[in-house]
């Protein structure tokens, strides 16, 4: 390996992998060496396209000696059998979101990366946002106080033009899932990187506009250890979009919403005031912080090149793969809760989840109308 670069294969160049392959070059240490694709025409089209060799089976890719790391943008399911087999041969993983489409095929992935000793992450690039660093550090540093109360809502929008683009999507069978597991994942990162894992999740999950058999609306309720509670909403049905975290705190709030951070620190701590006042309609008062949001505009690049600069410097990664398995949890979870209509503890019971998604495997039907298409999400290409 260079000691500046790092060569990078890029494996599945749908429309993301084909993102990471435009925008390699505005990583100074990335090189990109290589790409793969199961379509041999896609395959011939983006090598040509790149100047770069072209596989159309990933394990000849791991094979050939060209990468030191690869990106992988496959369909889910292919994530953990991929990335173990590039653990195995020594080579560093940047996968996608989700890791995978099960906590015990997430789990594998980790024990794989951990005996490599690579370095593994995850395209949490939302992370990397001035505004959610931000966060972080005020969660982190304990200004909110204790946590009492938590939510999300992320409400998206995708046309039935959208599903029938590929046959893998919104399939059991191709995706294992819907909205939690394609579009939610970003935000079911960031709600458990700020507000901590819950221990129970009660909720539904329901197909209530599109032409699909997975969800595309899930609701839940969290219930956490220190008794503080949570809910979540996810959707690809709302116009306009809609984007919100809240982390509430006994010694303040605060508030992501769409493109904004806002934090209130309160100026006394609420079980203090409750507890000493004396005043009937009294109450302990909080005012806005003024902040400054530093810089970092959230992008795949941000999250490449510091995973190319912890293989190469050792640089501490914003997005570990091992913190991708919170996502899959929730999501497993909140599923599980849908399908069974009663409530799930977690750590999720691996055993319990596998039986239910091969019940659901087994009766997916596939699709009948698909109309392929291979872009990348027009939000990313500026």
């Amino acid at each position: 390996m260079a000691t500046d670069k790092v060569r990078i294969g890029v494996i599945g160049t749908g429309g993301m992998g084909s993102g990471h392959c435009s925008w390699m070059h505005e990583t100074p240490e990335a090189q990109l060496t290589c790409v793969c694709d199961i379509d041999p025409a896609v395959v011939q089209e983006t090598s040509a396209k790149f100047g770069v060799p072209g596989f159309t089976d990933a394990r000849e890719l791991l094979r050939s000696r060209l990468v030191d790391a690869v990106i992988i943008a496959t369909p889910h399911y292919f994530h953990p059998t991929i990335a173990i087999e590039a653990f195995k041969r020594r080579i560093h993983v940047l996968s996608e979101k989700p890791i995978a489409v099960s906590v015990r095929a997430a789990d594998k992935m980790l024990e794989a990366a951990e005996r490599s000793g690579c370095v593994f992450g995850v395209m949490y690039q939302m992370r990397a946002l001035g505004r959610m660093q931000l966060a972080k550090k005020i969660v982190d540093e304990g200004q909110l106080g204790e946590i009492y109360r938590t939510s999300l809502v992320v409400g998206w929008y995708r046309s039935q033009a959208y599903y029938n683009s590929g046959g893998w999507r919104a399939t059991w069978t191709g995706e294992g899932g819907g909205v939690l597991i394609n579009q939610a994942p970003h935000f079911l990162d960031l709600y458990a990187w700020l507000g901590g894992m819950p221990v129970r999740i009660m909720g539904n999950t329901r197909t209530r506009l599109h032409d699909i058999e997975v969800e595309d609306e899930a609701f839940g309720l969290l219930e956490y250890a220190n008794g503080a509670h949570g809910y979540l909403y996810a959707s690809t049905t709302e116009v306009p979009g809609h984007e919100q975290v809240e982390i509430c705190g006994d010694k303040g709030k605060l508030m992501l919403q769409n493109s904004t951070i806002r934090v209130w620190k309160n100026k006394q701590s609420i079980r203090e005031h409750s507890r000493s006042a004396r005043e009937m309609w009294g109450s302990p008062g909080s005012e806005e912080i003024q902040l400054e949001i530093p810089s970092g505009a959230g992008k795949h690049q941000e999250i490449t090149r510091n995973f190319c600069r912890s293989i190469l410097y050792g640089e501490p990664l914003i997005a570990p793969g091992k913190e991708g398995i919170w996502a899959v949890e929730l999501i497993n979870a909140l599923i599980m809760a849908g399908k069974t209509g009663k409530p799930v503890d977690l750590p999720l019971n691996r055993a319990k989840y596998e039986k239910l998604l091969a019940g659901l495997r087994a009766q997916s039907t596939g699709k009948a109308a698909v109309e392929v298409l291979r872009e990348t999400d027009p939000h990313y290409v500026k």
